[in-house]
């Protein structure tokens, strides 16, 4: 696809590319994502953690490698097989190659009673086992007798590897943008955060930033954590913004979760963003949180990072199951969620306090500003920027002076533009409130 392409079907795109490849918490399938991401984000560095590492709590585990997985019947028929879909495979499953009776095969078959139709997304990263996942209806059709139980598979040292972007800006602070590349063929739960993340990098790219950008493509948990035990402090100084990627691909509705404060930049920019751009959203409390912001938020590193998703994770009856396939996303509900995010990263860029330089109102019309005959709707025309200075008082920021006089912020910053031209107003990083002095 071309650059022409429009952005919803261009992520699409990717994310079609990207659904076969058998992802996992290590192994080839992340480093292959990284790679087809590097061609879209030539700055993108992947990177990596051997195996064995300490990252404050946990321990990196041993790389795995997968082949094939099978099941096949006396007759040989192969009846369940990895190959037709890669979640057919406990995820970090250990090598097996034997036969067993059904009566013991059980043990190590997972599926959803609830749920016939789907196969369960399952996985065993730090406990040695091996198992397969199918839907309810495969598994009741199976009939008494032995199954020869493959799966051709490694687990050894090697390395846990990520994908890191700085796309640097006038200034030192920082907003972070982090996704996952672990998850096998689920569309929404995996691939819509990446391709969002990859669509949102090539805009930044092409901005004059006045902030600098932390674009992270990691594995879930672990991912975050081990970066996070090298770089939690210089983030922890520099961050005054970050959002976590995740489920942002389907048309059902717009989520929001808070950072743990829940009232911290991210959180009033995402806010703002989501009344402008969706209207209607639904917010969940922190309680209910369940992807990387629970590293990122928690205590001593507590960074301001949000969720603005669609349909939230755990939430909607497809997730974690073969039921998130691309139909399950859509390049409307991608590009939607591609504007919802430029709008949102539009505010934090143009974020500041606002003061007004004069006291009372100033001469409008000779700065070109005003009409220079005043009739009964002459007032009317100018009606917005003398309400941006009515409340300039240099202890409101943008999102603040936007909701005072019921705008959007990306208009405010228009309307704001002439008079900030003409020495009318005022910026500052920090609270400057007025004075007579």
């Amino acid at each position: 696809m071309t650059d022409q392409t429009p952005i919803g079907e261009q992520m699409y795109g990717w994310a079609t590319d990207l659904f076969p490849i058998m992802r996992s918490l290590t192994g080839p399938g992340v480093r292959q994502t990284l790679d087809y991401l590097k061609e879209l984000l030539p700055g993108l560095e992947t990177r990596s953690v051997p195996t064995g590492t300490r990252v404050f709590d946990w321990v990196v585990p041993d790389e795995w490698t997968f082949r094939a997985a099978y099941i096949e019947d006396e007759q040989g028929n192969r009846i369940i097989d990895a190959a037709r879909c890669n979640l057919h495979v406990v995820n970090y499953s250990e090598p097996v190659d034997k036969w067993i009776y059904l009566s013991e095969l059980q043990e190590y078959l997972y599926s959803q009673p609830d749920t016939p139709d789907v196969i369960p997304y399952v996985t065993s990263y730090y406990k040695r086992r091996w198992g397969f996942c199918l839907s309810q209806k495969q598994r009741d059709a199976l009939l008494p007798g032995r199954y020869h139980v493959v799966i051709d598979a490694d687990l050894k040292p090697g390395v846990m590897n990520f994908g890191e972007l700085i796309l640097p800006g006038r200034d030192q602070t920082e907003v972070l943008i982090s996704t996952y590349v672990c998850h096998p063929s689920m569309a929404n739960n995996e691939l819509s955060g990446p391709v969002l993340a990859t669509a949102l990098a090539r805009w930044l790219s092409g901005l004059d930033r006045k902030h600098t950008y932390r674009i992270l493509f990691l594995v879930e948990t672990l991912g975050a954590i081990a970066y996070l035990s090298e770089h939690w402090r210089q983030m922890k100084a520099n961050t005054i913004a970050g959002f976590v990627l995740s489920c942002v691909g389907d048309d059902r509705c717009y989520s929001f979760l808070p950072s743990r404060k829940g009232n911290t930049l991210a959180d009033r920019a995402a806010r703002h963003a989501l009344t402008h751009h969706a209207g209607q959203y639904k917010e969940y409390h922190f309680l209910k949180r369940g992807s990387d912001e629970r590293q990122y938020c928690t205590p001593p590193i507590d960074l301001p990072v949000a969720l603005m998703m669609r349909s939230k994770f755990g939430d909607y009856p497809e997730y974690h199951t073969s039921a998130d396939d691309l139909s399950m996303i859509s390049p409307q509900g991608l590009e939607g969620s591609f504007r919802l995010y430029t709008k949102c990263l539009t505010i934090l860029e143009g974020n500041s306090y606002f003061r007004a330089t004069l006291p009372c109102e100033p001469q409008m019309g000779r700065r070109g500003l005003y009409p220079t005959i005043s009739t009964r709707d002459s007032y009317l025309e100018v009606q917005d920027m003398v309400d941006v200075l009515a409340y300039a008082d240099g202890t409101m920021d943008l999102i603040d002076l936007a909701e005072a006089i019921g705008h959007d912020a990306e208009a405010v910053l228009r309307i704001a533009a002439p008079l900030i031209r003409e020495g009318l107003l005022a910026l500052s990083d920090k609270p400057c409130p007025a004075n007579m002095e």
